[in-house]
């Protein structure tokens, strides 16, 4: 066997379909964080909920712990995807705010 990579393609192939299904989950996460933050919005519902955010980032530790991920790669994952959600979610009830404004004042 030489060293160019020969019988890689076996795990290479499963490491796409892998990512393909974490890019479909966030995707999914994405979209459900899009209807949250209408909910919210229209509810007058504050975005960020403390509480729940640190519910989610210890059970995001605790997953990661049980399937062998390391603890400073969950954390840093949390991190990532919870501020993208959250300035998702900022945008879109400052948008809808906008909207409702200009209705009123048109009104």
């Amino acid at each position: 066997m030489s060293g160019n990579g020969e019988g890689l393609a076996p795990f290479r192939a499963r490491l796409d379909e892998i990512d393909d299904a974490i890019a479909q989950l966030l995707g999914e996460r994405f979209d459900i964080c899009r209807a949250v933050a209408e909910h919210k919005s229209a509810n007058d519902i504050p975005m960020m909920q403390p509480d729940r955010v640190v519910e989610v980032r210890e059970r995001y530790l605790a997953r990661g712990a049980a399937v062998g991920l390391p603890a400073d790669f969950s954390a840093e994952l949390f991190e990532v995807l919870i501020g993208a959600t959250c300035r998702l979610e900022d945008e879109i009830i400052a948008a809808l705010a906008g909207a409702a404004s200009q209705e009123a004042e048109s009104a």
